[in-house]
């Protein structure tokens, strides 16, 4: 009965110290989802701004003032893909939903996939998919982090041999929802053609007074754009990690429960058994006694 009860006094406690880390790392998904949720809101009213500046200048000028003197891609039959994905486990289907996602869509695609992966383990996915993989990202770990990341990923759009703007970019990630819900989205970064610009050209302004572009009005709408395409990013960037803490936090809050359920069931094995333990004690005692009744000890063998 010892070795039991010892055997199941190790498991409790193991238990209980798993318990204590999957709670702090509950608390720390449930942290991260807040600055990541608090991010995509401010980034909103910015994000605003910038299509309602977008919409002057296309409204004047038109993106044909942007696509002058431009030279034409090199390469062609090519499609960028950007697919934002997790470095860490422990968030369920997340990966997968994505990747699955982002292969369903690319099937329907003319060209070839060239994907970036933001993620060890959506990279893995893809590999294992087959996708011809341009290069990995790590994932950012706080909000401050996300804008170096989207720099870089602008950079590598913009020198990319295969066309840069003028090729085909296509995002993919997880957007929020209620609860510790997600699914996955896809937005077309690039190329920006008619349809794009006419759609913001159409955006109403605000107010009764309608702005002018001063100055350079090809530069101005150049800025706006990469602005766009930052924010675009931005936002898909921490829609993903929103997501990713969500299912993180999803996760830890099942496990948590599922500790509670093992170490009341742990519990009550290990009354009952010391129960068990004390009772078959006491039986013993009786047991003696009643036998001591029945037998008493001669005389001459007690002691003086």
């Amino acid at each position: 009965m010892s070795d039991t009860t010892a055997s199941l006094r190790r498991k409790i406690k193991s238990a209980g110290d798993l318990q204590a880390v999957v709670r702090t790392m509950k608390a720390l998904a449930a942290s991260s989802l807040g600055q990541y949720e608090q991010s995509v809101l401010a980034l909103a009213d910015y994000a605003r701004t910038v299509e309602l500046g977008l919409s002057v200048c296309l409204r004047d000028r038109g993106l044909a003032t942007l696509r002058s003197g431009r030279q034409p891609a090199t390469a062609a039959g090519g499609t960028g893909v950007v697919v934002f994905g997790s470095d860490q486990g422990l968030v369920g289907q997340f990966n997968d939903v994505v990747a699955d996602h982002a292969l369903k869509t690319l099937a329907a695609l003319p060209g070839n996939p060239l994907a970036w992966a933001v993620g060890e383990r959506v990279h893995a996915r893809l590999q294992e998919a087959g996708v011809p993989l341009l290069g990995l990202f790590a994932v950012p770990n706080s909000v401050q982090a996300i804008a170096e990341l989207v720099g870089r990923i602008l950079l590598e759009i913009e020198t990319h041999p295969g066309g840069g703007e003028d090729m085909p970019w296509h995002i993919f990630h997880n957007h929020p929802q209620a609860g510790a819900l997600y699914a996955p989205q896809s937005l077309r970064l690039l190329p920006l053609d008619a349809v794009w610009a006419q759609g913001l050209a159409d955006v109403r302004w605000p107010s009764g007074n309608l702005p002018e572009v001063m100055g350079d009005g090809s530069g101005t709408l150049r800025a706006l754009i990469r602005e766009y395409l930052f924010t675009s990013l931005f936002r898909a960037c921490a829609e993903s990690l929103a997501s990713e803490n969500a299912s993180r936090l999803a996760a830890m809050q099942r496990a948590d429960k599922n500790i509670d359920d093992l170490l009341e069931t742990l519990h009550g094995t290990f009354h009952r058994l010391r129960q068990t333990g004390i009772d078959e004690e006491l039986f013993d005692v009786i047991a003696g006694y009643e036998a001591l009744g029945k037998h008493p000890v001669p005389r001459s063998d007690r002691p003086p």
